[in-house]
Parts: C-alpha cells; sequence; structure tokens
C-alpha cells in the first residue's frame, strides 16, 4: 500500500477533467448524438457496446494518465484501450510499472446520455501483480460523479485501505468544494426502504423478479394497499454503491452472471452483466461500511480485467445481511442458481 496515497491527487484531477470534458459534451450535443453506437466489444471481448458519449471520457482518461506517468509508469486497464490495456508513458514497459489502474471513464453511460440520471468515473488502483493482479489487491479507489446538465452538484468520494473513506461535494456554479458526510444505513428491515435486484436488460427478467419477490415476500409481511419496500434500477454499479453508501438503500443484488444459463436454455445470447472495472471502486463501499460479496457470501473478487462476469450482494450493514443473505442464497438454490453445496 505505501505510495498508493501519492497518486489520490492526480487522480481526483483526471477525474475531474473527465468530468468537466463529458458535462461539456452532454451540454453541446444532442442526446441522438451522444449515443450513437461508436464500436460494439461484447462480440470481441464480452464488454460492453462503446458510445459516443464514452469516447469523450475516454479522450480525457488518458491524457490526464500521461501526465502523472511522467514521474511513474503506469499499467492502464480499461475498455476502449487497443487489447483494453495501456502502459504509460508509451515507452515503458509493464514489468517497471509498480501499478495497475483498473477504470471506467463512464459508468451509467445510458443514463447520462440521455440525461435521465448521473454518471460515474471509477477508478482502483493495486499494486501490479501482471495478469495475477485480482479485485482484492485494489488498495486505492476514487469515484466522481458525472452531473446532469441540469444538475450543479456532484460527489467525489475516494478510500485507501484500511483508512476509512472520504467524500467532498463540488458546486459547478460556485466552484466551491465541501466536506461531505456520507453514511450506510443503520435500519433493521429493508421495509419501507429501497432494496433491490438488478434487472436492467430484457432477457431472464422474470426469474430476477421472481427472485426478488420471494425475498421480499419472506422479510416483510403483505399489507393491504400497502407497498412493502421500493426498487431503484439504477443502471451504473457504481450509483448502486453511491446509494449504499449514501443510506439511500439497504440491500442491492446484481446477479446477471447466475441467469445466463437460463437465457441459454431460451435460446438467448449471454447477456451483458458487471464486469470488474464496474465493480473497481467497491473498496469504498467497504471502507465506510458496506458488505459487499459474491452470491454465496464470500468477499468480492475478480479478475482486474474488463471482460470478467461478476454477480454480487451489497448489504449497508452485517444485520441487514443477517437478515437478506439466507433468504437470497435460499431463493437462489430453490431455481437452481445456487449449488446446495454453497451452505
Amino acid at each position: 500500500m505505501a505510495g498508493a496515497e501519492r497518486l489520490l491527487e492526480p487522480i481526483r484531477a483526471v477525474h475531474r477533467r473527465i468530468r468537466s470534458a463529458v458535462v461539456d459534451a452532454c451540454a453541446r450535443q444532442a442526446a441522438e448524438q451522444l449515443a450513437a453506437v461508436a464500436a460494439d466489444a461484447a462480440p470481441v471481448t464480452g464488454g460492453d457496446t462503446i458510445y459516443a458519449i464514452d469516447r469523450v471520457g475516454e479522450g480525457a482518461l488518458v491524457p490526464g494518465l500521461a501526465e502523472l506517468a511522467r514521474e511513474e509508469p503506469l499499467c492502464l486497464v480499461a475498455e476502449g484501450l487497443p487489447d483494453n490495456s495501456l502502459v504509460l508513458p508509451r515507452d515503458a514497459r509493464e514489468e517497471d510499472c509498480r501499478w495497475r489502474l483498473l477504470v471506467d471513464p463512464i459508468d451509467g453511460t445510458r443514463g447520462l446520455m440521455y440525461q435521465k440520471r448521473s454518471a460515474w468515473i471509477l477508478t482502483g488502483v493495486a499494486p501490479n501483480r501482471g495478469p495475477g493482479t485480482r479485485l482484492r489487491d485494489i488498495v486505492l479507489a476514487v469515484q466522481t460523479e458525472i452531473p446532469l446538465v441540469k444538475q450543479h452538484l456532484a460527489d467525489q468520494l475516494w478510500a485507501i485501505r484500511g483508512q476509512g473513506m472520504e467524500a467532498r461535494r463540488f458546486d459547478r456554479l460556485s466552484g466551491a468544494e465541501v466536506r461531505l458526510s456520507l453514511r450506510p444505513s443503520r435500519a433493521d428491515t429493508i421495509a419501507h426502504g429501497f432494496a433491490s435486484i438488478a434487472r436492467f436488460f430484457p432477457g431472464a427478467r422474470d426469474v430476477l423478479a421472481a427472485i426478488d419477490d420471494e425475498v421480499v415476500q419472506a422479510l416483510v409481511p403483505a399489507a393491504p394497499g400497502r407497498a412493502a419496500c421500493f426498487e431503484d434500477q439504477y443502471a451504473a454499479t457504481g450509483g448502486q454503491l453511491y446509494e449504499l453508501i449514501a443510506g439511500h438503500d439497504r440491500f442491492v443484488a446484481d446477479l446477471r452472471p447466475l441467469v445466463q444459463s437460463v437465457r441459454a436454455a431460451g435460446g438467448s445470447p449471454p447477456g451483458l452483466c458487471c464486469h470488474p472495472y464496474d465493480l473497481c471502486t467497491a473498496l469504498i463501499a467497504q471502507e465506510s461500511g458496506v458488505i459487499v460479496t459474491d452470491p454465496t457470501g464470500a468477499p468480492i473478487d475478480a479478475p482486474f480485467d474488463v471482460a470478467a462476469d461478476v454477480a454480487w450482494a451489497g448489504y449497508a450493514n452485517e444485520r441487514l445481511r443477517a437478515l437478506v443473505e439466507p433468504v437470497l442464497q435460499a431463493a437462489l438454490r430453490r431455481h437452481g442458481l445456487l449449488p446446495a453445496s454453497s451452505l
């Protein structure tokens, strides 16, 4: 971990640079222009579709990190790069790099390009262990909100492993930045709170919705004309983690990789899932007190890449985890999505 602290301020500055470029593009261009498909990485790498707005973020990312790399070589892993990785400066070798960066320049592209919801810039920094580097190796993480054009406040969060989480709120009108206090929910029930299972895209949504219903029905007594709890389909993993950190959500799970077999049985191709770069700031949530696990309850982990499919669950506190996790896992087993051996 030693030495990671000095990367914090330069990375925060790169994030601010990306935020400014993307907000400016959103203000100047129509949604149809920003939503144009620039490339489709999925058939080749298993990554996501790249839209025109993504190119804006990528265009600000590499020059910003190149300035940082003048002092120390960096290995950058991000979608949209040749082979999804790049060593900076260009004449350096990967083995010369002390640090490996996993970056999503815009997490939540779809909501942002149509000006529906904020997106996030995500960066996780880990000691460079080459291809063996893992998500669990991340020791520094930064995530920065890209606000809607009509929104004047934007948050930035970061964490260094073992040192807790910090946050700032930026005012686009005044240019001022103030310290921000965020705290996960301390509730011990999902009743009258937000608890969601992600089902953003077509395909096996009936299965995911059934699991969602089973969990809620087991945990909150039904009452006529009343909502037991609420859901929020925030199509950005960084945004979902932020909602847990900020105390807005109590439980979130993204189980899309588990229903790939359901899609295949129905004759559908594999669906788009959460990838490691979407979760590269999970450290911030963990340092804030949020519990982030895989569906079996093990600590979240994945390869340090842009292609692997990752299922995860987030709980605002340990009491909520103790309440929800056994019910969720039982529902997954009933649907054949979690083996009995994971008990």
